[in-house]
């Protein structure tokens, strides 16, 4: 590992992961890396890119995820066309909870919520993870 690459990746799950994964690629542009199937049609493992960053997700199930409750937090990514990614969003039904917005430190950017409810924020900030 570098300390170039990423190295934290959210992990995200989702009463119906297949639904979640053709939104999230509609709604967001993520794109497809790996789904890997569980049980009764569910999503044991699945991964997405955007841009250098990615996402795992999977089934809400009976474990220790889904035990733990409802946590409040909010997933960042840095894109170079905040006004054409919440077009694109919005189009596909995303919940827009904060308006396309230009922030006080340099940053064009919006908030959303998913079709499960979680919360994200898209924006020009990008923060500098080296040096």
């Amino acid at each position: 590992m570098t300390d170039t690459a990423p190295n934290i990746y959210p992990c995200l799950r989702y009463k119906d992961a297949h639904a979640a994964i053709t939104w999230l690629e509609k709604a967001f542009g993520f794109k497809r890396r790996v789904v890997y199937d569980g049980p009764d049609g569910t999503v044991a493992h699945a991964e997405m890119s955007h841009g250098a960053g990615m996402i795992m997700l999977g089934s809400a199930k009976s474990d220790f995820i889904k035990d733990a409750g409802v946590g409040i937090q909010c997933i960042y990514v840095a894109v170079s066309d905040p006004d054409a990614h919440h077009a694109q969003a919005k189009a596909a039904g995303a919940k827009i909870v904060r308006a396309l917005n230009d922030t006080d430190y340099g940053s064009r950017e919006y908030c959303a919520l998913d079709l499960e409810g979680h919360f994200w924020s898209f924006g020009t900030y990008w923060p500098k993870t080296t040096g």
